[in-house]
C-alpha cells in the first residue's frame, strides 16, 4: 500500500517546476524589452509578398483521411515493438495473439482500399 508521504518528491518537483516557470516568465517580464506595437506590425506577412484573399480555403476531406488513416496504422504498429522485444518470452500464445492483431491491422486496410479512401480523384 502507498502512503501519501511516498508521493511527496512528485510533488516537491512538480512545485520546483512550476516555480522555475514562474520565476523565469517573471523576471523576463521585468528585464525584456519593452517595445510598442503597430497596426503595420500586427498585419499578416509571408515571405514578402501581401496577403491575397481569404486564408479559410476549404481542404479536401481526402487529405484528412489520408491523414488519420496513417497516425492510425503508424500507432497500431508501434504496439509491435514491446511484442518483438519479448517475443521469446511470449511463446506460441504471443505469435498466435499478433497474427490475430496483424490480421485485424489487414482487415482494416482492406477495407480502407475497397472504400478507396486513398484515391486522390
Amino acid at each position: 500500500m502507498s502512503a501519501p508521504v511516498d508521493y511527496l518528491p512528485i510533488i516537491m518537483q512538480l512545485l520546483v517546476a512550476l516555480g522555475f516557470v514562474a520565476l523565469t516568465m517573471g523576471i523576463t517580464h521585468l528585464i525584456g524589452p519593452k517595445r510598442k506595437t503597430t497596426d503595420v506590425k500586427l498585419t499578416a506577412f509571408e515571405s514578402g509578398i501581401e496577403v491575397v484573399g481569404n486564408a479559410r480555403q476549404p481542404f479536401s476531406i481526402k487529405y484528412f483521411v489520408v491523414a488519420i488513416l496513417f497516425v492510425l496504422f503508424d500507432v497500431e504498429v508501434i504496439f509491435m515493438y514491446p511484442w518483438a522485444v519479448n517475443f521469446r518470452e511470449f511463446g506460441l500464445n504471443g505469435l498466435i495473439e499478433m497474427f490475430i492483431f496483424m490480421g485485424t491491422l489487414l482487415l482494416g486496410f482492406i477495407y480502407v482500399i475497397k472504400k478507396k479512401a486513398l484515391e486522390w480523384d
